[in-house]
């Protein structure tokens, strides 16, 4: 039983770890946010993993909203520009 504990967690901090860059989708909606002047430091990469690694089926589905949303509104200009 304790090996799928350890690959749920394994699997939601490389969720984290990859998704970083990315997090404007998976946290607060598909538009990017303005990023400090100083960049990422360390602290909120760490941060942004540690959270993916315990929530990180929540952020799958924020995620797949967030495509959704954006996949609509594609379709929508693709429309309006025809």
């Amino acid at each position: 039983m304790n090996i799928y504990i350890y690959l749920f967690l394994l699997f939601g901090a490389v969720f984290g770890l990859l998704t970083f860059s990315y997090r404007h989708i998976f946290s607060e909606g598909p538009q990017q946010i303005d990023t400090a002047e100083g960049g990422h430091s360390l602290a909120s990469r760490v941060l942004w993993a540690m959270v993916c690694t315990f929530l990180w089926p929540i952020m799958v589905l924020t995620g797949l909203n967030s495509a959704r949303i954006m996949a609509k509104r594609k379709r929508q200009a693709m429309a309006s520009n025809r």
